[in-house]
């Protein structure tokens, strides 16, 4: 039998020509805390019933990879699924909504049902049942009307919207039980895989819970983020009142030609909200001296904060903008993380002795000489740019840190405004796959870093996790603590990035470790029509990605 030498997991060992990535899998379960979900390749991720066929090094991956855990959470949607037609019936209709920390929000819309926790008791014992019967979870190509044929079988009229988009002669669906469905990502080999999972009621539906990730043997905790979760139900409500709700809605609204539309809705949306925090800040303004804007990366903070302070004005108020860049220490003096690189996300990377030693002045009325950072030198600079608070005026300061009391520490709670932006999108591709907000904002800022700062799709993949693990650890902690929530995603913005994201993604290197994420990024944005931004407005978020803002973004 013909053999080849190959690296698994760091060793060299003799792989037999036809050998799957299942068998491989098998001699390296005890190296993980749980069932080994997908296999990667050089820089590709394979399906473990794939034959192994290229000769770059190979790895496996469980839950406690990020690309793992998606294997896993698709698996998951699948077993809840066909749980919930198994306990109400095959014409039972399941709603994967969002993501909440990390659990899925989850509605059933038919039949009309009261989500109890008798009720999820019995789906989750059946989706136990589905997972111990150890069923194999098969990948089958059928020619496109043959798939679309199925899914209106069994009554998915929102995934045969979606294909109807898709230019491709033929489709995978997937099989488990005798049930189809259609996922937009890899998938486990088989049910029982998928052996750590809960439910539990939330708001008007439930949550669907999967392992932490640290922790696989146990439940992620749930906070119960009271305020992000509004936001989101706010959001689903409203695209349900646009009649957007998933990817074929808005394709269908760029074809019937309504694209435009949406726009000038969505952004007058945009707008009303804003209007409104700042009649909310007026009408505090006898005892708020500063407004504190956090969000994370590219949910649109500096555009939001240029439209904020605009309609400060119209209200004759008059703010002053801060940002928290300028109060960074002195380079040598910024703490190091543990690998010796300096920790500018960190909180103690600020002087924030100095910061709330000039705010104090500023609130007590005094006069205060504003520094600038010189990121070339690393030092702050003193160039004459001194304010005084007058009645009619407020402070609005902008930086990761804003929701942090630790920031300003010595400031009455009283005189402070804490606004949370992020970029939480309530598009779902259909049913059964929402859609990340990480990767929107990833693409969000993919572009934004090719137009504005010289940067290549590899370059901003690759420092994507800092950035991810930094928000986790200095902004979401503190989202709670926001007087008020702004969403900044927009229905319409992945139709308009998708022609700059692109060419972006195509030219990330088979050779790159970013090619799995651009890979991925690629397969979604296939799903959406290209649409022009000519109905964007210059003082929309969005030209803060694109170019063309009416503001210095």
């Amino acid at each position: 039998m013909e053999e080849r030498i190959l690296e698994v997991m760091g060793e060299k060992r003799k792989v037999p020509k036809g050998t799957i990535f299942a068998d491989l899998a098998k001699d390296y379960t005890d190296r993980f805390q749980g069932p080994i979900l997908v296999a990667k390749q050089g820089n590709r991720l394979q399906e473990l019933n794939y034959e192994v066929y290229f000769e770059e090094p190979i790895t496996f991956l469980d839950v406690t990879d990020e690309e793992g855990m998606r294997v896993y959470q698709r698996g998951v949607s699948f077993l809840l699924v066909c749980a919930v037609r198994d306990v109400l019936g095959k014409d039972a209709l399941t709603i994967i909504e969002h993501s909440l920390q990390k659990s899925f929000y989850c509605e059933i819309r038919r039949p009309a049902v009261e989500i109890t926790e008798e009720l999820l008791a019995k789906i989750e014992e059946r989706m136990r049942q589905l997972a111990q019967a150890d069923l194999p979870i098969t990948k089958r190509t059928f020619r496109k009307s043959e798939a679309i044929g199925i899914l209106q079988e069994q009554g998915m009229e929102d995934k045969v919207k979606l294909l109807r988009f898709r230019r491709a002669s033929s489709l995978n669906l997937y099989e488990m039980d005798g049930f189809y469905d259609y996922f937009y990502g890899y998938m486990p080999q088989r049910s029982s895989f998928l052996w750590n999972f809960g439910l539990m009621p939330y708001k008007d539906g439930f949550l669907l819970r999967f392992p932490d990730q640290n922790q696989p043997a146990v439940l992620r905790e749930f906070g119960n983020p009271e305020k992000v979760g509004e936001i989101f139900l706010e959001q689903m409500r409203w695209c349900a009142l646009m009649g957007v709700s998933n990817v074929a809605d808005l394709n269908e609204t760029i074809t019937a030609g309504g694209f435009g539309d949406l726009i000038r809705i969505n952004e007058a949306l945009h707008e009303k909200k804003i209007a409104e925090i700042a009649d909310m800040i007026g009408k505090r303004l006898d005892h708020v001296k500063m407004v504190l804007i956090a969000g994370p990366s590219s949910s649109g903070k500096t555009s939001f904060a240029n439209r904020l302070c605009v309609q400060l004005r119209v209200l004759g108020i008059h703010p002053h903008k801060i940002s928290l860049d300028d109060y960074f220490l002195e380079r040598e003096q910024t703490p190091v993380d543990e690998n010796g690189k300096r920790n500018f996300e960190s909180i103690q990377a600020l002087d924030l002795k100095l910061l709330n030693e000039d705010l104090k002045k500023l609130v007590a009325g005094e006069e205060v000489e504003l520094p600038r950072y010189n990121f070339v030198s690393g030092k702050r600079e003193y160039k004459g740019n001194k304010i005084r608070l007058k009645p009619d005026e407020i402070l609005v300061i902008e930086g990761i840190h804003g929701l942090n009391d630790e920031l300003t520490s010595e400031i009455d709670s009283a005189c402070k405004f804490h606004i949370f932006i992020s970029a939480m999108t309530q598009l779902n591709m259909d049913d059964h796959n929402h859609i990340s907000t990480a990767d929107s904002r990833l693409i969000r800022r993919l572009v934004r870093d090719h137009q504005f700062r010289g940067r290549d799709a590899t370059l901003t993949i690759s420092t994507w996790s800092d950035v991810t693990d930094g928000e986790a650890e200095n902004i979401f902690p503190f989202q709670e603590n926001a007087d008020v929530i702004f969403n900044s995603a927009t229905i319409y913005e992945l139709s308009v990035l998708k022609a700059y994201a692109e060419p972006l993604l195509f030219d990330v290197s088979h050779d790159s470790p970013a090619y799995v994420t651009a890979k991925r990024l690629l397969k979604f944005l296939d799903y959406f029509l290209a649409a022009p931004e000519t109905d964007i407005p210059n003082n929309s978020l969005m030209k803060e990605f694109i170019g063309g803002s009416c503001f210095d973004v």
